[in-house]
């Protein structure tokens, strides 16, 4: 599943920053329940109406993608984060340090979800059609 964050048409060109939802990695130990997968769809969607697709990449029709591991405190604060995997095209990788600024806080974990810190692989792309 893609979600899409801002389509932009440049030149004929559409160009889509997306959240590859189907491969929302959790690192944490696994925890069933309508109340978690509820949150974990609330950081989805707001990971996806945030992100961006610079326009020097656009116009230079630079693609990529990239894997980042983050970390959010019980109240949703983003503690920390990691390129886990750069997209190699430093127009991108500069985008998601402002990603994260645009992100945080996240939703409050629930109280189902025991951990003090959650951990997460967001795996993030820029693509022109």
């Amino acid at each position: 599943m893609l979600l899409t964050s801002r389509i932009l048409k440049t030149s004929g060109r559409i160009a889509a920053a997306v959240l590859v939802a189907g491969s929302f990695a959790w690192t944490t130990p696994a925890v069933a329940g309508d109340e978690v997968k509820t949150w974990q769809k609330k950081i989805v969607k707001r990971i996806a109406t945030k992100q961006v697709y610079p326009r020097s990449a656009i116009n230079r029709e630079i693609e990529g993608s990239a894997k980042v591991r983050v970390s959010v405190d019980r109240s949703g604060a983003v503690t920390a984060y990691e390129m886990v995997e750069a997209t190699g095209h430093k127009v991108l990788d500069n985008e998601v340090p402002k990603l994260m600024k645009r992100i945080d806080p996240l939703p409050a974990p629930p109280e189902a979800v025991p951990d003090e810190r959650l951990t997460f692989v967001l795996p993030l792309a820029w693509i022109l059609q």
